[in-house]
């Protein structure tokens, strides 16, 4: 039996030590905005937040992450400055990866608040998107960016 803090709630959960991260999130806990997709941590679309740090939920296995706070893309709330900037500038086409995508971004500017299209580039480009919305997904960085620091001017 394991205890998991995800999205500020306590969970326990009967799984073997060896289970992935991702499928408990989906299958044990019932939040399915995290996404399945290539499973060897490539592609970005299982990405979670663990103690704040971007992480592939596929490869993360329970026995690994006791005492960490775990947040899925239904933690992140929709005033999230990145979350607003997505929408802002029409990010998703199919919208499979922007779970991931999202999450990932959020744990850059934690760690970069004002970053260069270079520094963007190169964080991001684990988290692969399908549809090729790059150009769209750098935008909105860069925008969430201007919207976190103009919070905190306030």
């Amino acid at each position: 039996m394991f205890t998991l803090f995800i999205n500020g709630i306590r969970r326990k959960v009967d799984v073997s030590p060896d289970t992935p991260l991702l499928w408990v999130i989906r299958d044990h806990i019932g939040l399915t905005g995290t996404k399945y997709s290539c499973g060897i941590a490539v592609c970005g679309a299982c990405t979670v937040l663990i103690d704040g740090k971007a992480e592939r939920s596929c490869q993360t296995f329970i026995k690994d992450i006791k005492g960490k706070k775990i947040t899925t893309i239904e933690g992140i709330p929709e005033s999230h400055s990145v979350k607003k900037a997505w929408i802002i500038e029409d990010v998703p086409q199919c919208g499979y990866c922007q779970s991931g995508q999202i999450l990932q971004a959020i744990s850059f500017l934690n760690e970069k608040p004002n970053p260069s299209d270079r520094d963007i580039d190169e964080f991001m480009s684990g988290c692969i998107c399908r549809c090729g919305t790059y150009q769209r997904i750098r935008s909105a960085i860069h925008l969430a960016s201007k919207l976190t620091a103009q919070g905190r001017k306030k």
